[in-house]
């Protein structure tokens, strides 16, 4: 049985975490996601933000706000059982996201996936940490600081000594794909210096996309198939702190925009290939050399009946043989995506060398 995948999105109060799930229900392409969100006081205005949508992908069946704080916090008696119910649905999700509370630590609940209860069911796609570009640039962390430490004030279960800067570093530590939003309210060196910093301090292989009002494409925040509970190396947290908080994202700007002028999306196409492992390899070096995100496609390998299936997720490439052309034209069709301004005609020429 296929475990289904589940993402974690992390990131500090107000950098755009709901804007950013928002905005791939709105552009769920069919598929079925499951919502887990941080109930915020007796408020919930999570909750009623994204119930609120009233689509077919956003149904109140498919929200579970969990009432008792942070989940990372509440794992035995409050995350498993939900997760359980979700798992017992006659139509289960596609797709699960979780989104945690802002200063919420995401280690601690991606371990929580290796629990007997689900581990054969669910798996941890990704990791993806939002952080607010333009607070991260002027060294701020959250764009309302002010607000972040009244919260910690007002709840004694709080670490209220831990800085922001190392549970930042925790964020950044635990995650698979890093979404460096409001980006428009940077200048183009301030946002390639921040992007680069954050490349250095993130773990080998992990992609810093970078967008604004948490407009991402599902097909780059979905699929990274991480399986982060299985891989903790480097991820763990280095602080160990214990805290609840809410994540009242107050970027509640709606923006129904089904473009994503920040990404590109287009075809190789190419003859056949003799030697399917060096071409992994090529596809590899190229990912690696233009910095693509996703590519993926089907392969024509001489001498094969079969076509060749290609996933490449950043510099993983994965490849098996899954069904005969048959009286299809036996092409090699690549689909490339990437971050706006790739070089197009030289990943072209790379990839049909």
């Amino acid at each position: 049985m296929k475990k289904i995948p589940t993402t974690v999105v992390t990131g500090f109060l107000g950098a755009g975490k709901t804007t950013l799930i928002r905005h791939l229900l709105d552009n769920a392409d069919g598929r079925r996601i499951a919502l887990i969100i941080n109930e915020f006081g007796d408020l919930g205005v999570d909750g009623d933000l994204l119930k609120g949508c009233g689509d077919e992908t956003c149904s109140d069946d498919d929200i579970f706000e969990l009432s008792n704080g942070c989940i990372c916090c509440t794992v035995a008696e409050d995350f498993i059982p939900t997760m359980e119910a979700l798992l017992a649905r006659p139509d289960a999700p596609d797709h699960i996201v979780i989104e945690t509370s802002g200063l919420a630590l995401p280690q601690p609940l991606v371990r929580a996936f290796q629990w007997p209860q689900i581990a054969t069911r669910v798996t941890v796609d990704g990791v993806v940490t939002v952080v607010d570009g333009k607070a991260v640039a002027e060294g701020r962390f959250a764009a309302n600081l002010a607000a972040v430490e009244a919260q910690r004030k007002a709840d004694d279960n709080l670490d209220h000594e831990t800085p922001l800067s190392e549970l930042f570093e925790d964020q950044i530590a635990a995650a698979d794909m890093i979404v460096v939003n409001k980006t428009d309210l940077l200048g183009e060196t301030e946002a390639d210096d921040l992007v680069a910093k954050l490349i250095a301090e993130a773990r080998p292989g992990v992609h810093v996309v970078r967008t604004s009002m948490g407009r991402l494409p599902g097909e780059v925040l979905l699929g990274i198939e991480a399986q982060a509970e299985d891989n903790m190396d480097g991820r763990d947290e280095g602080h160990h702190h214990h805290h609840h908080d809410d994540d009242d994202d107050h970027d509640h700007d709606h923006h129904h925009d089904h473009g994503h002028d920040e990404f590109e999306t287009f075809v190789v196409e190419r003859a056949e290939v003799a030697d399917p492992v060096a071409f992994s390899s090529q596809v590899a070096e190229v990912i690696r050399a233009h910095d693509i995100l996703r590519l993926k496609g089907f392969v024509a390998v001489s001498g094969k009946p079969m076509r060749l299936t290609l996933q490449a997720v950043g510099p993983r490439v994965d490849s098996y043989f899954d069904q005969p052309f048959g009286d299809a034209p036996r092409s090699t069709r690549l689909v490339v995506i990437g971050q706006a301004g790739l070089d197009r005609k030289a990943i072209a020429e790379a990839l049909s060398a």
